[in-house]
């Protein structure tokens, strides 16, 4: 007759001392620790002191509390739940994504548009490949896939000329990409978008902020990686996202990566508007994995519009570096183009408006390129 241990999941209160994952010194049983990879507990963490880590196992006070909280920790009540949906396991030694590359002829510029008229879109500059958010495949209202995409070629439903690719950037805000992971399963969702006939797919990530618990960066890295591998099972061109809150976490990756040669890593920078997360998380991060990974890997970037920082970005990557942004698409749509001198109202022709700020982010990456 099995045996059924129980689940392993970080330990409720945060108490590193009794969590399987720790790594720091003087846990109470040290053959507990099945996977060290966390150095402990968050200290900007803002739920560390929540109603259910307060109470007992057993008021219904924290139960309720539990549904309607945001993170995910050692104190819900559905923490197994949680962990059995991951695999039971924070760690990434599991996962493989296999010898996939990326698509011939991705250019190192991808403008990411809403989806409709891309023919219109490309008259001018017949792009080698054009991108589309999750948001525009898979509706944040009713967590379904837009009609439009079921059942036929995304080439077709974009009207892209033969040749050109095309790329699903999936990314979206939280509601988006939990709804995305809540229901891929009972949907099948990720089956049905593989039969779409995407050349490469961003895999969706899952956030790590400041003052979440600990617990929650880990299953959000963990989230982020299945999601890239059940897409690779799919049958599809899959880059992992890669979010990190400590210098651990690069760490992990890097030997992940040295582990499996995944085709590419990306890393979204979409949110990342102030200039104090720039400096203080960014910009360290991107100095470490650019030392740290294979200088052959590919680096997709999104979210990068500011000139500077795109130079900077091409200085640490250099010709392996591909940017991904919808800046140029958006901006149009008010007739607005990018320039060396950031946004200028020309009150231009939308399609113009496209071309000339594609074209010029384009030539940020040949220009920096050029002064390396």
């Amino acid at each position: 007759m099995p045996i059924n241990l129980p689940l392993l999941a970080p330990a409720a209160g945060c108490d590193c001392r009794r969590c399987p994952w720790y790594a720091g010194p003087d846990p109470v049983d040290a053959s507990a620790v099945i996977a060290p990879l966390c150095s402990g507990s968050n200290p900007d963490c803002s739920y560390c002191g929540c109603a259910r880590a307060e109470a007992t196992a057993t008021t219904a006070a924290g139960t309720d509390v539990c549904r309607t909280c945001p993170v995910r920790c050692g104190s819900r009540t559905d923490i197994g739940a949680w962990m059995a949906d991951v695999g039971g396991t924070l760690e990434f030694d599991d996962i493989d994504l296999g010898e996939r590359r990326l698509p011939a002829g991705l250019p190192r510029f991808v403008p990411q548009t809403d989806g409709s008229a891309v023919t219109t879109w490309d008259a001018q500059l017949r792009w080698p490949a054009y991108g589309v958010g999750l948001r525009r495949v898979f509706s944040p209202d009713t967590a379904s896939l837009y009609r439009r995409f079921t059942d036929r070629d995304v080439h077709e439903v974009l009207g892209l000329r033969p040749g050109q690719l095309a790329v699903l950037v999936g990314y979206g805000l939280d509601p988006l990409v939990e709804a995305f992971w809540s229901r891929r399963r009972v949907d099948r969702l990720v089956e049905r978008i593989a039969a779409m006939g995407w050349d490469l797919v961003l895999a969706p990530n899952y956030s790590i902020f400041g003052n979440w618990p600990r617990a929650q960066h880990l299953l959000s890295m963990r989230m982020s990686l299945l999601i890239a591998d059940e897409f690779v099972n799919a049958g599809m061109n899959t880059v992992p996202n890669l979010y990190w809150y400590r210098l651990e976490d690069l760490r992990r990756w890097a030997a992940w990566v040295d582990d499996t040669d995944p085709p590419a890593v990306a890393i979204n920078l979409q949110t990342v508007r102030q200039d104090s997360d720039w400096q203080t998380w960014v910009l360290p991060g991107l100095h470490w994995l650019a030392e740290n990974l294979p200088a052959h890997l590919p680096v997709i970037i999104t979210g990068l519009s500011r000139a500077a920082r795109i130079d900077l970005a091409v200085e640490l990557f250099g010709s392996r570096l591909h940017l991904v942004s919808q800046n140029p698409h958006q901006f149009a749509l008010h007739g607005a183009v990018m320039t060396a001198g950031g946004r200028q109202d020309l009150h231009a022709r939308p399609v113009d408006a496209f071309t000339a700020s594609v074209t010029y982010m384009a030539s940020l990456l040949d220009t920096a390129e050029a002064r390396r």
